[in-house]
């Protein structure tokens, strides 16, 4: 018994000393193999049995890794500064000649698209086959059966590249009577319209030898003199005169579609300005169905040039090309102010390469511009142009002193052209007056734009015949009345 008790304490004492010395036998495995750690961090994972403060912790730490994930892709992309610039390729490499002869197929093919005149013909007689006359006003109108039926009816005659002016978005574009029936001719005017504008893209695509989205002055002037055999009432003008001509023509429209003076016209500018409309109004077929002072209001009228260089070479005494301020004191018979002037050499002739370092000289550019900002001192253009000037100091608003300063010239004029004396301090109340301006220390460019009458103020100035006309524009507006009554 007591051995075996004792074989049993034995035994005991053996299991007990080999229990204690087996961890240092053993090797422990890792807890990620036993099943309870695995149990404990999945239920731990789903967030099952955690409370609401736990779960925002970890939610907050996941969103936390998505962010810092993230700025990390961000910042392994942004390894490099990315390229703004990309050279263009040289010329007659391979890479501009095939950029040239994408270019081409591509114009190519929007061209095709187009109408051509035989199209837009048949498209009318067809428009006015399926229209209804309107017996109250006699119009030819079509409903939007009659639109679908026309649409049906010239895609066959011309071709799907009529179909996309009778979409059902183009009808709902245009004004509709009582019965939901649009006129005829205002729908076969927008197709016109658009395939002129459309045709002028291309042609303007064509001229642009860097395919940057903008004509520069001599892509300008060869779109114009492409344009020229065209144009009705400029077929006949003289060979000698067509540079000279283009050189006119293209100024405008780099003064008003290029305000930033980058030497650089945005085709889509050009393309929605109404100097383009004003040139296609020459198509005209004969000069007796426009007035002759209709001629000299549009500047592309071969009146007009003309008189513009005439203009020119009769100012230029010297005839060295270019105008000294006291040649260009003799525009407009002497009437505008000496400070106007010098101001317009100060703002917009650029320093002479040629002579003293302080000599300067209005080359025909700027003479365009000048005599274009004068002729359109009521648009925004034109008034920037005028702004500049007025404004003496540079701050970009004029003050109550400036207002002095510039009409103290027009008063000097007006007092030694025999007109009755005035006060400076009443001119510059009403001046003041007309604006309404938003400071009531100062007038902005904004102020003048803004109350309508900028180029009547920029005119009162600078120009004592302008201030003649402001003070007599109650008799001069009853003359108009009278001659608008006897015609």
């Amino acid at each position: 018994m007591s051995t075996a008790s004792g074989d049993g304490a034995d035994a005991g004492g053996d299991g007990a000393s080999s229990a204690v010395t087996a961890p240092a036998g053993r090797r422990i495995p890792p807890a990620s193999s036993m099943p309870w750690v695995r149990n404990l961090r999945r239920f731990v994972g789903t967030g099952a049995g955690l409370g609401s403060e736990a779960l925002m912790e970890l939610e907050t730490k996941r969103i936390l890794l998505e962010i810092f994930k993230e700025r990390q892709r961000k910042s392994a992309e942004a390894g490099s500064i990315p390229s703004f610039y990309k050279k263009k390729p040289e010329e007659g490499s391979i890479s501009s000649r095939v950029q040239r002869l994408a270019k081409y197929r591509f114009l190519k093919k929007q061209s095709e698209l187009l109408l051509n005149a035989d199209d837009l013909d048949a498209m009318w007689v067809c428009l006015r086959e399926n229209c209804v006359i309107d017996d109250a006003t006699g119009a030819e109108k079509m409903n939007y059966e009659d639109f679908c039926h026309i649409a049906t009816v010239c895609t066959e005659q011309i071709g799907q590249k009529c179909k996309r002016f009778f979409s059902p978005s183009n009808f709902m574009k245009f004004e509709k009577d009582d019965s939901g029936r649009i006129a005829i001719l205002p729908f076969y005017l927008y197709v016109m319209r658009t395939v002129s504008l459309t045709q002028a893209r291309i042609d303007m695509s064509e001229l642009d030898e860097d395919s940057d989205g903008f004509l520069q002055p001599h892509e300008m002037e060869a779109y114009i003199r492409g344009l020229i055999p065209n144009l009705a009432q400029l077929r006949d003008m003289p060979t000698q005169f067509v540079q000279m001509y283009c050189r006119i023509a293209a100024r405008k429209f780099f003064f008003f579609c290029d305000p930033h003076r980058r030497g650089k016209a945005c085709i889509k500018k050009v393309l929605l300005s109404n100097c383009l409309q004003e040139l296609m109004e020459l198509h005209q077929e004969s000069e007796e169905e426009v007035t002759d002072t209709e001629q000299a209001e549009n500047w592309f009228s071969l009146t007009s040039a003309q008189r513009i260089c005439d203009m020119f070479l009769a100012l230029d005494k010297d005839q060295n090309g270019t105008l000294s301020k006291q040649e260009l004191k003799e525009y407009a018979d002497g009437t505008l102010t000496e400070i106007f002037i010098e101001r317009v050499f100060d703002e917009h002739v650029r320093r002479s390469k040629v002579g003293g370092g302080n000599s300067r000289e209005m080359d025909f550019e700027s003479f365009l511009d000048f005599v274009l900002a004068l002729e359109n001192k009521d648009t925004p253009e034109g008034l920037t142009y005028l702004f500049r000037c007025l404004d003496l100091n540079g701050r970009g608003f004029l003050t109550t002193a400036d207002i002095h300063t510039l009409f103290r010239d027009v008063h000097q004029k007006w007092i030694e052209g025999g007109n009755y004396e005035l006060c400076i301090e009443d001119v510059r109340d009403e001046i003041w007056d007309m604006v309404k301006p938003a400071d009531p220390l100062r007038i902005s460019l904004q102020d003048l734009l803004s109350c309508k009458q900028g180029g009547t103020i920029a005119s009162m100035l600078i120009d004592v015949r302008g201030f003649w006309a402001h003070d007599n524009r109650e008799n001069l507006l009853q003359e108009e009345e009278e001659q608008v009554e006897e015609a």
